[in-house]
């Protein structure tokens, strides 16, 4: 049989990763589905992402394999797909394995009718099994057609019903009595040694952190703030960290963040930057702000286009010594690769970083760990914290330079606009947090590409960018966290541009996306095809659920433009969702988030005139939270700000649901009226 692979002509580098494989490969659109309905034969959908590993060792295994190639070729039309790029297909088709196996991840194998219905699927699988299921399942669509047409009907209204069914509100939203009871519930899955959620693997969450954050600052609650700072100093003393590069990788293996699966995402960095800011902010740990001025420096240095935005992520395989593509082999070290190190510290490096049996992973690898903060380590022995900055700087610099003789693992590049935009967010804050203006720089910089290159004449995003062409039609993902950083942006800056394109983009979304039946937003838009059933994302995964970000992003809106309707909106799907908060509240986490700015008292801070900016600076840098901001020196018309200003003088003003205290005038009467109930 001709080898009929399409992948070549693909952008993304997931796609073409596959290019050359015997499968004749097609990539998601109209003329493969197509080529399914008139050949009338299914269609294998395999879905995942650049730099995941086990995606990867099924491709070596299976379909860079000629007898397997065979059979899919026979029987199937056989597409491949990257999450990144098409989310809405992932999410559909996850919902459909989860359904069906009670678990999902990647890659994940679909096989559909020629319309697209899903009858079977699962994750990753071994080339005899693999072989062994698609000859079954070839031969029972061939002689069998109804049975599965009749499985497949059945399982596309499960999902329809997964996906569109709201539970019914009772009209409450939750009281503090239950949100207490809810910590309790939350807290017997957590891990009291390492942080996290207890077990293996580890996965960082920082959505849930960043409530667990929240919720401590206004209740005071030390199960929350407890377990935020045990997980958050874990993790940045685990191997999950890369201690040479910065930045973190996806997920750790065991269940105290030593082994990491090692690639490197610009999803978890960009939300992780953003925590542990805010955390620096609630408990002033250095270590905090080390992790953050580390994480931002490896995005720069490793994920950074020319034009600022920020790459999607780094695979975690990459050539060992010997040449074979190994997963960390750019991370781990040997010991005869530490004999060498400046100052003959050896030994107290070895203390440092645990080259030895802790620190131990397998075939005479070490992965760099810890188990003392700087201040612990200095005192046991006996250094002084610039003895120990010195020699940090010297070890970091010798094994910087070994690794620069190792090939680096492959580099996802292309830009999607939902990722950036947690980059922006993060940046923005980081910047006014520690005083940067060269990352404000960047934010602004990255904010501006997606305004004008990622934005088509008629206003509507694009959701990617390689080489030069934008391309995908976003998805409520993007433009909800876009919005985010836009907001975000403003707050910062002043710049009242960021916050009225925020409103466009929000009014853009409730027309598009808007599905009034259900009182949320589909992950498409509605006037777009839809897949066999229509997305509607409420849960949190790695970034936040899309519906949840929306809903925050009414809420401010509505305060800065007075508008009752985007706050209606959003209080109704906050109350939509109690019972799957209840729950799964750890899914649901960023619902939790919106639901203390209704439970709690939530304030807008206005500062106007000439030193606004500085004002709003030093107060950015006090714990608080349940705030939105908004500055200017000169006089603007967002409904917020109107009438609040005065020529020749700076005004504070403390304001509840937009209504205002009288202004004040120093940072102190501001400190004091804030600290009111």
């Amino acid at each position: 049989m001709p080898m009929s692979n399409k992948l070549k002509y693909e952008s993304s580098p997931y796609l073409l990763q596959h290019s050359e494989n015997p499968v004749n490969w097609y990539a998601w659109n109209e003329e493969s589905l197509e080529l399914a309905r008139r050949e009338d034969k299914p269609i294998i959908v395999s879905v995942g992402y650049a730099s995941c590993h086990w995606c990867h060792v099924m491709e070596k295994e299976s379909f860079e394999d000629v007898e397997v190639a065979e059979v899919m070729n026979k029987y199937f039309i056989c597409i491949k797909v990257d999450r990144e790029e098409r989310p809405d297909i992932d999410h559909l088709y996850m919902t459909a394995v989860q359904i069906m196996t009670g678990s999902g991840g990647w890659p994940m194998n679909v096989i559909c009718l020629p319309d697209g219905k899903p009858f079977w699927g699962g994750t990753y699988f071994k080339k005899e099994q693999w072989i062994s299921v698609l000859q079954q399942l070839g031969e029972l669509y061939e002689e069998d057609k109804p049975r599965i047409e009749d499985y497949a009907d059945k399982l596309a209204s499960g999902i329809l019903s997964v996906n569109l069914t709201i539970p019914e509100s009772d009209g409450t939203v939750f009281s503090k009595d239950e949100l207490n009871s809810i910590i309790t519930k939350w807290s017997q899955k957590l891990d009291n040694s390492f942080g996290g959620r207890s077990g293996a693997p580890k996965f960082m969450m920082p959505v849930n952190l960043e409530y667990l954050l929240k919720y401590y600052m206004l209740t005071g609650n030390t199960i929350a703030g407890d377990h935020v700072q045990l997980t958050l100093k874990k993790m940045a003393l685990g191997g999950l960290y890369d201690h040479i590069g910065g930045g973190f990788s996806r997920y750790s293996v065991d269940d105290r963040w030593h082994v990491p699966h090692f690639e490197k995402m610009l999803y978890d960095n960009a939300q992780l930057i953003d925590l542990y800011t805010k955390a620096w902010v609630t408990f002033n740990d250095p270590h905090y702000k080390k992790v953050v001025e580390e994480c931002i420096a490896f995005l720069q240095n490793e994920l950074q286009h020319s034009n600022g935005m920020f790459f999607s992520s780094l695979d975690a395989d990459s050539p060992d010594s010997k040449g074979k593509v190994t997963e960390g082999a750019y991370y781990v070290w040997k010991e005869k690769e530490l004999k060498d190190l400046p100052e003959n510290d050896q030994q107290l490096f070895h203390r440092y970083f645990n080259i030895n049996d802790k620190g131990y992973w397998e075939s005479g690898n070490y992965v760099l760990f810890r188990d003392l903060d700087d201040h612990a380590f200095t005192s046991e022995n006996k250094l002084t914290p610039e003895e120990l900055h010195r020699k940090l700087l010297s070890w970091k610099t010798y094994l910087l330079k070994l690794r620069s003789e190792r090939k680096p693992p492959s580099l996802d590049d292309k830009i999607l606009t939902s990722w950036n935009a947690l980059a922006i967010k993060a940046l923005a804050n980081a910047s006014v947090t520690f005083d940067r203006q060269d990352w404000l720089d960047i934010a602004i910089r990255n904010a501006e590409f997606v305004n004008t290159v990622l934005t088509k004449p008629e206003g509507t995003l694009f959701r990617v960018w390689k080489d030069g062409k934008a391309y995908v039609d976003a998805f409520l993902e993007d433009y909800a966290l876009i919005i985010e950083a836009f907001i975000t942006l403003y707050e910062v800056t002043g710049n009242d541009h960021w916050i009225m394109e925020a409103k466009r983009l929000c009014n853009l979304v409730l027309d598009d996306f808007y599905y009034e039946r259900t009182g949320f937003f589909l992950f498409s838009p509605i006037k777009d095809e839809q897949l066999i059933a229509p997305t509607i994302e409420k849960s949190d995964n790695v970034i936040p659920a899309s519906n949840s970000v929306m809903a925050i992003n009414l809420f401010k809106l509505a305060r800065y433009f007075s508008n009752q309707a985007y706050d209606d909106i959003a209080l109704r799907m906050y109350k939509a969702m109690r019972s799957e908060i209840m729950e799964y509240p750890d899914s649901h986490a960023n619902w939790l988030n919106l639901g203390m700015n209704f439970l709690f008292p939530f304030r807008e801070i206005v500062i106007t005139g000439e030193s606004s900016a500085g004002i709003f600076t030093l107060l950015r840098k006090t714990p608080l939270t349940n705030i939105l901001w908004a500055h200017t020196k000169d006089p603007v018309n967002i409904p917020l700000l109107k009438g609040r200003y005065s020529k020749d003088e700076t005004l504070i003003y403390i304001c509840r649901d937009q209504h205002c205290e009288l202004p004040v005038k120093t940072l102190g009467e501001a400190l004091k009226l804030l600290d009111t109930p």
